[in-house]
């Protein structure tokens, strides 16, 4: 892995798992430290970090950690309603057999997490989630639709989205999963593109909470 890329995911990871809250300072000398890299590229890895809109810089202060607010996340969950739609009629015409069988098996396993809810089914099922967002991403066959849903989907405040959810909010977000499926199956692009609408509007009624 580059150096480059190597401070990119130290931050990123920082970020997303909260070790990096939001208002907090990113130093260049604490993130190579970090990284095992030298300072050039953790600058490097900054800038692409403030492009995707999780880093922002502050005189005095150098990078900052994005603060997200109820604003934010309104335009976020707009914009994915828009961006994954379009992704889901685009895999509803393009994903191949194996993708398509690779979905079914994310979206049964998140379902039967949230069914049976286990120790530690909450971890799970947003990594399930996760995946199976990235995966349709793919299936969309849009390297484009990809890069700009990234910072959306993975957002800190997106990442979050699941302690928010009631039990009847996880079962009816991998019922949605279970649905898109058929649609994908069944080659359907405005089913598929109905489906995601619906998900990512429940998903933005449980953050309002």
């Amino acid at each position: 892995m580059r150096a480059v890329d190597k401070a990119y995911e130290t931050v990123r990871d920082g970020i997303l798992s909260g070790r990096y809250p939001g208002g907090s300072r990113v130093t260049e000398q604490d993130v190579a430290a970090a990284a095992g890299v030298s300072r050039t590229p953790v600058r490097e890895a900054l800038r692409r970090l403030h492009a995707e809109g999780l880093v922002d810089f502050t005189a005095n202060l150098g990078a900052v950690v994005t603060v997200w607010n109820e604003t934010d996340a309104g335009e976020i969950f707009d914009l994915r309603a828009m961006l994954e739609s379009y992704g889901a009629r685009r895999a509803a015409r393009s994903a191949t057999p194996e993708q398509l069988a690779a979905l079914r098996q994310l979206a049964e396993e998140q379902h039967r997490e949230c069914r049976e809810r286990a120790p530690g089914f909450l971890e799970r099922v947003g990594a399930l989630n996760q995946r199976f967002h990235r995966d349709l991403q793919e299936a969309a066959s849009s390297p484009r639709l990809s890069r700009a849903l990234a910072a959306l989907i993975e957002a800190p405040l997106m990442m979050k989205t699941f302690e928010k959810y009631t039990p009847d909010d996880l079962e009816r977000s991998a019922a949605h999963h279970l649905e898109l499926c058929s649609a994908l199956e069944a080659r359907d692009p405005e089913w598929a593109d109905a489906v995601m609408r619906a998900h990512v509007h429940a998903a933005r009624g449980a953050m309002r909470r």
